[in-house]
């Protein structure tokens, strides 16, 4: 299942994969794609209060496609960027001789996109980056640079009782510091999530917590312990 959505590396790409990757939106929302018109809208104002259908049979140039690679950038315009020195090569790089496999999307199976959509967004901080489907049946919400792919499904494909004795987890997340972990973990308890873990120091050295999504998928949130 496609997600339609750019990946934003840890590292800026050089000017030829940023025309690249504006050329691919063009073409995305010349053909259509509604994954497409929910980046257009989050990056772009002026599609703000705009539908999925209107961003798409709206005028949409390659110059758009551009201003919104670099908005996804941290640019306010196409031309900033450019001109970026992270993006001005200073020598000519030989081409890689192995692929560099950059992010990865964990896919959570749930009963009720709606509902998981809202969960995530309003009790975990993330946003929304797309939602598919009349009605949806797949989406993707992130925060920061995690991304997780939602996917429909008609009843939940590990049953309850074996996926608690086991502690299965359906993703795995984690932030950088000793700090960071217990401020996620507060802001969570503060939103009313239902723990599954509570905050803990592992003989390994990390300290952890896990979150039950309304599916009863446990999200594990990871961090150093000191």
């Amino acid at each position: 299942m496609p997600t339609y959505d750019l990946i934003v590396e840890a590292y800026m790409p050089n000017l030829e994969n940023l025309k690249k990757q504006a050329k691919l939106i063009l073409r995305w929302h010349r053909e259509r794609h509604y994954p497409v018109a929910a980046q257009i809208r989050v990056h772009l104002p002026r599609f703000l209060n705009m539908s999925d259908p209107e961003i798409l049979a709206a005028s949409f140039q390659l110059s758009d496609a551009q201003e919104m690679v670099a908005r996804q950038h941290g640019f306010d315009s196409w031309q900033a960027l450019k001109t970026s020195p992270s993006t001005t090569p200073n020598k000519v790089k030989s081409s890689p001789s192995k692929a560099t496999i950059v992010a990865a999307e964990p896919q959570l199976f749930v009963t009720n996109i709606k509902r998981s959509c809202e969960f995530f967004c309003e009790k975990l901080g993330f946003s929304l980056v797309f939602s598919y489907g009349k009605p949806p049946y797949y989406a993707q919400v992130g925060r920061d640079a995690a991304r997780l792919n939602l996917r429909c499904v008609e009843r939940p494909l590990i049953e309850a009782t074996v996926r608690n004795r086991e502690e299965l987890l359906s993703v795995s997340m984690t932030v950088a510091t000793a700090n960071e972990i217990k401020l996620l973990y507060l802001e969570f308890q503060s939103a009313g999530v239902a723990f599954h873990q509570t905050l803990k120091k592992q003989p390994w050295g990390a300290k952890n917590f896990v979150v039950k999504d309304p599916d009863g998928n446990l999200l594990l949130f990871a961090g150093p312990a000191n």
